[in-house]
């Protein structure tokens, strides 16, 4: 049997069993707490080998959407060789039983955080050491990997451990399992357009989706259908507008939703009928789990921080960007737009994998496309940077041929164009756009009745 005791570091390394306790016992007597501890806390933070397979056990019945209880944990535990390892069901017992409250658990938890930061720091001064000792190696080489040594203590949180191919197929098998059984979950984040949802599957988990296109095709406005549609089947949003306000943001969402344009809203010219919707629809919005920052020029870590926050207080299925050009990646790149905007695509895309939910972003097109006879956007039209197209899993173009063509046949069509498909296929969706209410809608397809 392994050391439950202490995992293999000096005896006086600095840790709280009372902590690590108080953290495992919160959980179990309120599991509700995980996913608020989970966002600093993995099971490399805790110092007792018993406590790091608890956490373990935690994490695996978490992503499987299981429930926390010491019978599920004991049979997890079980199922993986472990439950000997930590005691017995009797340990779980009694560690819960010893928590008489869960109310201070993210306290305990900060504790135990704050012990393994300094453990590391601890590795890391030994690494240092041993590196300034090595008389072979340059100055420049000590720095160099001194600085990483420490980089790696900050960094930590997030990082992943290599997944053996059976731990990979479990996983995978556990997952299309519960999609057999659950059918609806099989997609991701709905969009709301039955043909687009078709193509995508639905926005899935960690991928980055890049929406782009010219000024005037709509990019706000159909990232806005897409946060009402989701909203409306129950996803939680969140949205940051660096273009427009909260109060501009509202007045286009209650556009859409009563269908009374944007101008009469702003003057509030309204008929006894259209004021009914409008109170209608405010009753329907409220509703909506969708969170609005209109902060200007955020920072990548700015949003990553706002974002952390907000899936572990409120919940989050998916954040929308409008739009990736408008954020600010420092002071570091302010002479260079182009490594700017590759900063700010690589980490909207870290976001999406370490939050696993969709991250969807409006991006500005080049005036390339304004230059061609075929106005149809390419992936090179990509504005400042070709890594957008690199990082992004979708690459969504958005077009209206009526911009550019005012007797065009297709006044009211707009085309959501996939250029970029990374794990499936690519294609063309045509949605009805309706430009006094500036609302995208599925198209609708009219029977005529040739017998008549």
């Amino acid at each position: 049997m392994m050391n439950v005791s202490a995992s293999p570091l000096a005896v006086n390394a600095p840790f709280s069993q009372e902590a690590e306790e108080a953290v495992i016992g919160a959980v179990l007597i309120n599991p509700a707490v995980f996913t608020t501890l989970a966002a600093f806390l993995n099971k490399d933070d805790f110092f007792l080998k018993r406590h790091a397979l608890i956490w373990e056990s935690f994490d695996r019945l978490n992503q499987r959407g299981q429930a926390i209880d010491y019978l599920l944990v004991s049979q997890d535990l079980s199922d993986h060789r472990h439950l000997d390892d930590i005691g017995g069901q009797h340990y779980l017992i009694q560690i819960a039983n010893n928590t008489p409250t869960s109310v201070h658990a993210e306290y305990y938890g900060r504790l135990v955080e704050r012990a393994s930061v300094r453990r590391r720091l601890l590795e890391a001064a030994d690494k240092i050491k041993a590196l300034a000792l090595d008389g072979e190696s340059t100055v420049e080489t000590v720095l160099s990997e001194a600085e990483a040594a420490l980089f790696s203590v900050s960094n930590t949180q997030g990082r992943r451990q290599f997944v053996s191919m059976e731990e990979a197929l479990i996983a995978y098998y556990e997952q299309m399992e519960y999609k057999l059984q659950n059918q609806q979950s099989a997609f991701g984040v709905p969009s709301g357009f039955r043909d687009l949802d078709y193509l995508l599957g639905g926005f899935q988990k960690s991928d980055l989706l890049i929406v782009a296109g010219r000024p005037g095709m709509g990019k706000t406005s159909w990232l806005l259908t897409i946060a009402m549609n989701a909203a409306r089947l129950g996803s939680r949003i969140g949205i940051f507008t660096m273009e427009m306000g909260v109060e501009q943001i509202i007045q286009r969402m209650l556009s859409m939703e009563t269908g009374i344009n944007v101008q009469k809203l702003r003057l509030a010219q309204m008929s006894a009928a259209e004021r009914t919707r409008f109170m209608e629809a405010l009753a329907r919005l409220n509703d909506f789990q969708i969170f609005i920052d209109d902060t200007p020029a955020l920072t990548p870590m700015e949003i990553r921080a706002k974002a952390l926050r907000l899936k572990h207080e409120r919940g989050l299925d998916m954040i929308i960007i409008d739009y990736m050009q408008l954020m600010n990646a420092g002071k570091n790149y302010e002479n260079n737009r182009v490594q700017e905007i590759s900063f700010i695509s690589r980490h909207l895309k870290e976001l999406a994998r370490e939050l696993n939910i969709p991250v969807l972003s409006a991006a500005q097109l080049s005036r390339a496309v304004e230059q061609r006879q075929d106005k149809r956007p390419v992936l090179s039209d990509l504005r400042e940077s070709g890594s957008i197209e690199q990082d992004a899993d979708i690459v969504i173009f958005l077009y209206r041929d009526e911009v550019y063509n005012e007797a065009t046949e297709y006044p009211n069509q707009a085309d959501l164009i996939v250029a970029k498909h990374r794990n499936g296929p690519t294609g063309t969706v045509s949605v009805y756009f309706q430009k006094e209410l500036t609302r995208f809608q599925d198209a609708v397809t009219q029977r005529v009745d040739l017998d008549s």
